[in-house]
């Protein structure tokens, strides 16, 4: 038996500084590291201009048996970027606003004990991720829960940050009702390598998991391990009233005729636009583009939850 073996395991912790909480993180994480036997925890704090990604290579380089994303949406997105495919596991601790993925799964995102105790000495599941790579500017990303272009990544890129503080999800409800007038885009959709969309839309949206903010579910058949995509094209019908149409097609799931909400399902999605409009990946905003080709990885991530 090597000295090495007998080492005690080591937590890396990512944390977003700037997420408010009432809580000690530091003392919540060395409680129970201490009481489940697990060494002295690497710390590793997000900047704006290192949101996760470069925090997540250097916690694997220090050789940490297990990853702790503590931040919102956007944390959990960059270190799962960097564990994909790896075979270290990611625990969650929540500290965001939307808190999403956390939420599809089923975790209550008020119990930090239950976040951490579960991330030390839970069970491990793998979960699919999707990877998205855009031409202008060439890039690929990876997102867990939901990426979209058009509308909602415009609600993304208008939400009210101090609002957001507040009042949590409600802020983005604000930014939906003062973005709702707008032009639709011309789009093409190629999933799995067939057309099935050429025609004006305000937004396509590819998800993962089925919840977003205030447990509203666009994607009800969505299964954050089936390996499929879901895709929901929204356009809304001409005048004030046109927005009725797409909460209609949500309520009944799409299955009627009207194209106001169509949905689909695959393992690749390509959408190109007439010209650029927002993009967003997992709730933050990513700019604009016209063309991004997303692709689904099964069982690319572990868990221990």
């Amino acid at each position: 038996m090597t000295a090495n073996s007998t080492a005690p395991r080591r937590a890396a912790i990512i944390i977003n500084p700037a997420k408010p909480v009432d809580i000690d993180v530091r003392g919540l994480v060395s409680k129970h590291c201490v009481e489940n036997g697990w060494g002295e925890t690497l710390w590793f704090e997000t900047t704006k201009e290192d949101p996760g990604v470069g925090q997540a290579k250097e916690a694997l380089a220090q050789g940490a048996d297990l990853v702790i994303a503590a931040g919102g949406d956007g944390t959990v997105r960059c270190v799962a970027e960097v564990l994909s495919g790896s075979d270290t596991p990611m625990g969650l601790l929540p500290l965001g606003t939307g808190n999403l993925l956390a939420r599809n799964l089923g975790m209550d995102v008020t119990d930090y004990d239950g976040a951490m105790a579960g991330a030390l000495t839970g069970t491990e599941r793998k979960i699919d991720v999707v990877r998205a790579r855009r031409s202008d500017p060439d890039k690929e990303q990876l997102f867990l829960v939901m990426a979209g272009v058009g509308y909602d990544a415009t609600i993304m890129a208008d939400t009210n940050e101090d609002l957001k503080d507040k009042v949590g999800w409600l802020a983005y409800v604000d930014a939906g009702i003062r973005n709702l007038p707008g032009k639709p885009v011309k789009a093409t959709i190629v999933i799995d390598g067939k057309t099935v969309v050429q025609r004006g839309v305000r937004s396509v949206m590819v998800g993962n998991c089925g919840k977003v903010q205030g447990g509203l579910e666009i994607f009800p058949d969505a299964k954050v391990d089936d390996g499929l995509l879901d895709v929901a094209v929204l356009a809304p019908h001409h005048g004030k009233l046109g927005w009725l149409s797409v909460v209609a097609g949500m309520i009944g799931k799409g299955r009627g005729k009207d194209t106001a909400v169509e949905y689909f399902q695959g393992k690749s999605v390509e959408i190109t636009l007439e010209h650029s409009d927002d993009y967003q990946l997992d709730g933050d905003h990513e700019g604009q583009g016209k063309h991004v080709l997303m692709t689904m990885a099964p069982s690319a991530l572990t868990l221990r939850m």
